[in-house]
């Protein structure tokens, strides 16, 4: 490969080539001369877009809560009924890391030592994704079909199952004979189970 091409393609290059990287070799190893070996051109080219390798990073994290945030969004804004809505946007959210397992490794598992601090103003478009669910609950808990004393408690420890279940499938780590769709759907419905009000019910499990 060669440096030719416009800005947007050269620095998409690079953001790419960063990802594989992170992924395959972690980040201790990454470097501004690894990626310019990988892309074909020079170190000196990458610190026309970013000043560093956690600028790399950091781009790739926002990047992953960009996309996470628009489809749960629009999942969000399909269904009126905030016990459908909570489990679609469950079941998004672990299709999403299914489907993209490079960025859900490098927002959510990557553990770097020496890394800057995740900008507080990109934590804060990250904190949205989590904001749809709680949202939902505590609209479900207005209308009396969730019981939950605090939905951003509920939210933050239904993710962390949720992100379990992600993280267990990502690493193949789940009993081999069990139906990967049956382990989803026992998370989130048991999950649900655990917020819905006595007298409410559950529909038939959209997939």
């Amino acid at each position: 490969m060669t440096e030719s091409g416009s800005d947007g393609t050269l620095r998409r290059r690079i953001l790419d080539a960063t990802r594989y990287l992170l992924v395959a070799e972690g980040y201790a190893s990454l470097s501004m001369r690894k990626i310019a070996r990988e892309i074909g051109c020079s170190p000196t080219a990458i610190y026309l877009y970013f000043q560093n390798k956690d600028a790399l990073v950091h781009t790739l994290i926002d990047e992953g809560f960009g996309l996470l945030y628009e489809e749960l969004r629009e999942e969000a804004a399909r269904h009126a009924d905030p016990v459908v809505r909570l489990e679609a946007l469950w079941r998004r959210y672990v299709a999403f890391g299914r489907r993209n397992p490079e960025y859900y490794e490098i927002m959510f598992m990557l553990h770097p030592e020496r890394m800057e601090r995740y900008p507080p103003e990109k934590y804060r478009r990250a904190r949205r994704c989590l904001e749809l669910s709680i949202q939902a609950l505590e609209e479900g808990r207005r209308q009396g079909v969730f019981v939950v004393e605090n939905p951003r408690v509920m939210a933050s420890a239904a993710w962390a199952a949720l992100h379990g279940a992600v993280a267990l499938l990502l690493a193949r780590r789940v009993d081999i004979r069990i139906d990967p769709e049956a382990f989803i759907d026992t998370t989130i419905r048991t999950l649900l189970r655990g917020v819905l009000a006595p007298d409410a019910s559950l529909q038939p499990a959209s997939k």
